[in-house]
């Protein structure tokens, strides 16, 4: 197949996730509005940074008025997990690929695209990788534009009740994994009431939001990987996926 076909069989396999996208980045696009973004600079952080929960993350810095160090370090750890996928990723790549492809390939990579681009039998073709980004970041960037200008557009009432969607799209990560492992459903549980402590325990709340995520993501993913790391498929303990 030439990396032609490749782009087109990714953009074909792209779409699903480029229609998902675009619901989440409407919710996204919403919480935009809220603390005064422009459609333009929600348009362009969200094409160059397709995670909803680093995003997310941004948005509720830069409403709170933290500084730039803290926001950067905030977005590094709650996306740190894409650092993994991408060294995973790129070891699939054949050998003679040009190191420009293995820097390129990086910023395509979340959980879904990951999961479609690691599904290729045999070698990995960039290419297949890029057509699925395409249309991902099209759905993410232009669902983040119109979320925004209907959240400009609807009466007040009506974009309170649409900026609760993003809150049911965390739901919807974090159910269904801890329905399925009670380690993790107590993990998540220990997150929040740890977060609600950092909030309300005096000294405490005085810590800006960015540093309590940074610490808290460190603190509570770091013991979880040491009492309970995973095993891959070779039998060998990684790294806890509880964060």
């Amino acid at each position: 197949m030439t990396n032609r076909t490749w782009f087109t069989k990714g953009m074909r396999h792209g779409i699903p996730v480029g229609l998902g996208y675009f619901a989440v980045g409407f919710a996204v696009g919403i919480s935009a509005r809220t603390i005064g973004m422009t459609g333009l600079q929600a348009f362009v952080m969200s094409a160059g940074m397709m995670a909803s929960a680093g995003e997310y993350a941004a948005i509720s810095l830069l409403g709170s008025g933290a500084g730039v160090f803290e926001i950067i370090m905030t977005c590094l750890i709650v996306n740190l997990r894409y650092f993994l996928m991408s060294c995973a990723l790129t070891q699939k790549l054949h050998p003679k690929t040009k190191n420009i492809h293995r820097f390129i390939l990086p910023y395509c990579v979340t959980d879904e695209i990951f999961g479609l681009s690691s599904l290729v039998e045999g070698d990995l073709c960039p290419f297949y990788t890029y057509g699925i980004d395409v249309v991902a970041v099209a759905g993410w960037s232009f669902g983040t534009l119109f979320g925004l200008t209907a959240g400009n557009i609807l009466p007040a009432w009506a974009v309170n009740a649409l900026s609760v969607a993003l809150f049911g799209m965390f739901l919807a990560v974090i159910i269904p994994p801890a329905r399925k492992d009670r380690f993790i459903a107590v993990i998540i549980v220990i997150s929040m009431a740890a977060s609600f402590v950092f909030t309300e325990a005096p000294v405490l709340n005085r810590i800006s939001s960015g540093f309590r995520i940074i610490i808290l993501t460190i603190v509570i993913a770091g013991i979880a990987a040491i009492v309970r790391p995973v095993e891959d498929n070779s039998g060998k303990e990684v790294v806890s996926d509880a964060s």
